[in-house]
């Protein structure tokens, strides 16, 4: 099995609750940080993916907690691709922390593919499920420091 794509990256003070614990609604901008990198990683950028005509719209986000993150701690988020429908893919995105290895929390986040001018629903041309598929496998962005 191929290793996945890695997003590396260190908690802020500031996405710290008053438990001194990453605040739950962080995950959703960390699920939105690894993905925009795995698109970096797969097809160039988002911008690619907007000059080929297409945007993408998350039409569901789900995330389970497993265990605290703290201020300084560096996660790793892997990335896979675990669906692909007509219009539709879902990502899916595993936080653990790179000291450790414990797992954090994991994400499950689809996408609907859409006309970049029109917003209506596209179908996934092959070109692009293939590099959603094959593109970033094995790659890793380290903004870690």
């Amino acid at each position: 099995m191929s290793k996945p794509f890695e997003f590396l990256f260190r908690v802020r003070y500031g996405e710290c609750d008053a438990q001194g614990v990453v605040f739950n609604a962080r995950y959703g901008d960390y699920t939105d940080l690894a993905v925009t990198e795995y698109l970096r990683a797969a097809i160039g950028s988002y911008q690619e993916l907007v000059r080929l005509g297409y945007e993408t719209q998350v039409v569901r986000l789900l995330t389970e907690w497993k265990a605290p993150a703290r201020y300084d701690d560096v996660l790793c988020a892997t990335v896979e691709p675990t669906h692909f429908g007509n219009t539709s893919f879902t990502l899916t995105i595993a936080f653990t922390n790179l000291v450790s290895g414990q797992v954090i929390a994991t994400s499950q986040a689809t996408y609907v593919l859409v006309c970049a001018k029109e917003f209506t629903k596209q179908s996934i041309p092959a070109e692009l499920k293939s590099a959603l598929q094959e593109g970033a496998v094995g790659k890793q962005i380290n903004q870690a420091g």
